[in-house]
């Protein structure tokens, strides 16, 4: 069921696909089914009507959709606070599916770009979902530059000019304060085939 969402062509497609997923979820989440029954919200007829779980309870509970074991586990940054929100993945492949397609709906072709990435903090810790969506798409992209760059904004500074003289399409992931410290010591103008 899961792949099949890449095929949505239409918003008809999409309400049916969303309803489907729902079904799905409320017989085979146990924390879902019982907060829908909780709330008496478990025949939506439409995409508005479908309730969304509690960002606290991913949290405080065990959130999965099936008994697979999970083949990787996310956490939240922890930033408002010391307990960390979970994400498990028991199919790593449908997720890093949704990551290609993103990809190319929004971008086209990986291969076309050099991808840099300016995440300190989210490297200095594991679990990020920042960094396994950075880390796939800079192996997909297969350019040379591309790759994490921590804490050397002076190098990645010379590598951005250097992608700019070669006309090369850039895509540079980063964190607010990470991207401003880059801004403020060595502004440039990046071009419209750069993405930030």
């Amino acid at each position: 069921m899961f792949q099949s969402v890449f095929n949505i062509t239409s918003s008809s497609n999409f309400e049916e696909m969303a309803l489907a997923i729902f079904k799905h979820q409320l017989d085979h989440n146990a924390v879902y089914h019982k907060y829908c029954h909780l709330i008496g919200r478990t025949m939506p007829k439409s995409v508005d009507e479908i309730p969304y779980l509690p960002i606290s309870f991913f949290k405080s509970h065990h959130i999965v959709s099936n008994t697979n074991k999970s083949q990787i586990t996310f956490t939240s940054s922890g930033t408002t606070g010391t307990t960390t929100s979970k994400h498990h993945v028991s199919d790593t492949g449908v997720y890093d599916l949704s990551l290609d397609k993103s990809f190319e709906i929004t971008y086209g072709n990986h291969q076309e770009y050099a991808v840099l990435a300016l995440l300190p903090h989210y490297l200095e810790r594991s679990g990020s979902s920042l960094v396994y969506m950075a880390q796939r798409w800079i192996e997909k992209s297969k350019h040379p530059s591309s790759g994490f760059y921590l804490n050397n904004i002076d190098e990645l500074a010379q590598v951005l000019k250097a992608l700019q003289q070669e006309n090369q399409k850039v895509i540079l992931i980063g964190v607010t304060f990470a991207l401003l410290q880059l801004a403020e010591k060595f502004p440039q103008e990046l071009p419209p085939n750069h993405h930030h």
